[in-house]
């Protein structure tokens, strides 16, 4: 089983936006991005903490990424 890796709720919305998409509003500590061509997600944003597996996971399905290319954009 692939590992994912682990990242930030900063360090996913900076992921994101360098894939193309748009923090169209925030409300409280969620952000909501989308890309032009209508994928949609939610990025929790919690001082630091790390998201757990499952949520990397579920946005990684949302705005159909693999591991791989999420590395990449993490750098």
């Amino acid at each position: 089983m692939t590992r994912l890796p682990r990242v930030t709720g900063a360090d996913m919305v900076r992921a994101l936006e360098k894939e193309g998409f748009v923090l169209v509003r925030q409300r409280g500590s969620h952000a909501y991005l989308r890309h032009p061509d209508g994928r949609i997600t939610v990025v929790p944003l919690h001082a630091g903490e790390t998201l757990g597996v499952g949520l990397v996971s579920k946005i990684l399905r949302d705005v159909k990424l693999d591991r791989h290319r999420l590395e990449t954009l993490l750098g």
